[in-house]
């Protein structure tokens, strides 16, 4: 699949030239820019497994139908790596950027998933969608939704240990749109799959509004492919919140 990005924009760059004796040789010069243009192979959204080598579908940019180089970049989300990292899960902007000849730049994006799906016996690594309530209530329409939100992650760390990108199920960060500083990335899972018996010894500072995030239950059903997260939030001595997300893994 192809898709086309264009920046339905002209700029007029427009100069008056002046001389001191004849006002006849003064006269307005412009002329118009023309911004780059994407077209992206692929889709918008490519998920790579954990591991594996990530074959780049590509873009061609063009300037008033001339093709013209591209530069590209990456930037992790949850993990802070400036790089694509296949060894790391996370969701990654790859940034495709093209300059044309008047130094206007033009800008497109496609968003690539590292990802491992655990079996939910063994590992509870993946891909999650997730529906979240905070304080029993769904999110209003008027602020957005907190139903079938996607995507919150969870990784496997070196110790064996778990981290989830997200212990509000994305209510601030993807449902408001607020960003990723709005949510609470971080919070350590440890414990025993099989029987449900966790621990929580990582609690994660939500930077954006403040205050602790602190995963306070776990429960993960294989025969259905889901977790419940619970999380309990206390901004300030006056707002305290509890998150309970259902989070459903997504089969890659």
């Amino acid at each position: 699949m192809k898709n086309i990005f264009i920046k339905l924009m002209t700029v007029v760059i427009s100069g008056l030239l002046l001389t001191s004796c004849d006002s006849d040789s003064s006269a307005g010069v412009s002329r118009v820019t023309n911004y780059p243009v994407f077209e992206v192979n692929g889709e918008s959204t490519v998920f790579v497994a954990l591991g594996s080598t990530y074959n780049d579908p590509g873009v061609v940019a063009t300037e008033n139908g001339a093709v013209i180089p591209t530069v590209i970049d990456f930037a992790g989300k949850y993990r802070g790596a400036k790089t694509l990292d296949t060894s790391k899960i996370d969701e990654y902007t790859q940034t495709y950027s093209a300059t044309n000849v008047d130094g206007f730049k033009g800008s497109t994006n496609r968003k690539v998933i590292v990802y491992k799906t655990g079996d939910l016996v063994n590992s509870i690594e993946g891909v999650y969608i997730a529906t979240t309530r905070r304080n029993g209530t769904l999110m209003s329409a008027s602020q957005g939704s907190s139903v079938n939100v996607k995507y919150i992650y969870i990784w496997k760390n070196a110790d064996g240990t778990y981290q989830v990108s997200d212990a509000f199920g994305g209510w601030y960060d993807i449902s408001r749109n607020i960003g990723v500083t709005s949510a609470a990335v971080g919070g350590t899972i440890s414990g025993n799959i099989a029987t449900n018996t966790f621990t929580f010894p990582g609690i994660p500072v939500n930077a954006y509004f403040g205050g602790s995030a602190k995963i306070s239950g776990l429960t993960v059903d294989p025969a259905t492919k889901t977790l419940v997260l619970t999380t309990d939030w206390a901004a300030d001595a006056a707002t305290n919140y509890k998150f309970v997300s259902t989070l459903t893994q997504v089969q890659l």
